[in-house]
């Protein structure tokens, strides 16, 4: 699983330094990476509320179905969803700085360190581990600040 990390990202530290893989409009773009961020929100909510607040009964199995899409949609080359048009100097209804390009480096720093901890929360969901997964679904928190708090306009 080790080795399936590290090439996950460096598949995405590739994907990041590379120009847009799909011909989509900025429109699009940025529609289908909001829709894919609710997506993820979605699922982190759930694992919020069964590991963190408690306010839902844990189930290990909608556990790792969650921890399972928010890997996926880690891992599925959404890089292909952002170029220097889709930022908010540029385009509309974005909240993309521009200094994610051009701050290529710290960008693909961010993203790398969100398929990684995503992938582990997959990992560590198999295990049923409510309070393993508590620790983990606030590491990939974290990485989620990490953008906010560098590339997300407020």
């Amino acid at each position: 699983m080790k080795l399936a990390r590290i090439l996950a990202a460096g598949l995405v530290a590739g994907a990041l330094a590379m120009p847009v893989a799909a011909q989509m409009t900025v429109e699009d773009q940025i529609e289908t990476r909001k829709a894919t961020y609710q997506f993820i929100s979605w699922n982190m909510g759930k694992i919020k509320a069964q590991t963190v607040d408690g306010s839902v009964p844990f189930d290990a199995r909608q556990m790792m179905a969650a921890a399972n899409a928010i890997a996926a949609a880690a891992n599925s080359g959404m890089s292909a969803l952002y170029s220097p048009e889709s930022a908010m100097d540029k385009a509309e209804n974005t909240r993309l700085k521009p200094e994610f390009f051009t701050q290529p480096e710290k960008a693909r720093e961010v993203g790398v360190n969100f398929v990684m901890e995503a992938n582990k929360l997959q990992e560590v969901a198999v295990t049923g581990d409510q309070k393993a997964l508590a620790q983990q679904f606030a590491r990939v928190g974290q990485t989620c600040k990490a953008c906010h708090d560098d590339f997300r306009a407020k």
